[in-house]
């Protein structure tokens, strides 16, 4: 059923959580699995431009990062044949980027957290999920955070 499982990340408590989600899901249909971070260009162009480089920098290293844990968690699996996970770095709007980045691989699904690095909105999802189920062709899986979890540090 699930050839391709798309999962966006920005490395919040909540992408940690559908991380998993995400890895137990291609686990399950022996999908291949791609993990895709986004530096968001709005937040990189509302920074003060002497600094505007260094922020860029750090927002890719956190992305970095971010894509390291889906690969770490790939490799928990005890299928050897499932840890294999293309990794992607991309720089737009993230809702654009995550619907044209899983467009280009023929994504079956698109997992993601509700929350993101922006915390709560005091909507029942982020921007950039919410965009994601509104515009994105395959089905999208969100995984919310449970309760406690961002101020335990737990995922």
């Amino acid at each position: 059923m699930f050839e391709t499982v798309l999962i966006a990340t920005d490395g919040s408590a909540s992408a940690e959580r559908a991380v998993r989600a995400a890895v137990d899901l291609a686990e399950r249909f022996e999908a291949t699995v791609h993990a895709l971070y986004v530096v968001d260009s709005g937040d990189v162009a509302a920074t003060p431009d002497d600094v505007r480089e260094d922020f860029e920098r750090a927002l890719a290293t956190e992305g970095g990062k971010a894509l390291t844990f889906v690969r770490e968690a790939a490799a928990d699996d005890p299928d050897p044949a499932s840890e294999t996970v293309v990794t992607a770095i991309r720089e737009g709007d993230p809702t654009s980027e995550i619907c044209a980045y899983a467009e280009g691989i023929d994504a079956d699904v698109i997992v993601t957290g509700t929350r993101g690095r922006h915390g709560e909105h005091g909507y029942l999802l982020g921007s950039v999920a919410e965009g994601v189920v509104r515009r994105a062709e395959p089905p999208v899986l969100t995984v919310r955070q449970l309760e406690g979890a961002a101020a335990d540090g737990e995922a």
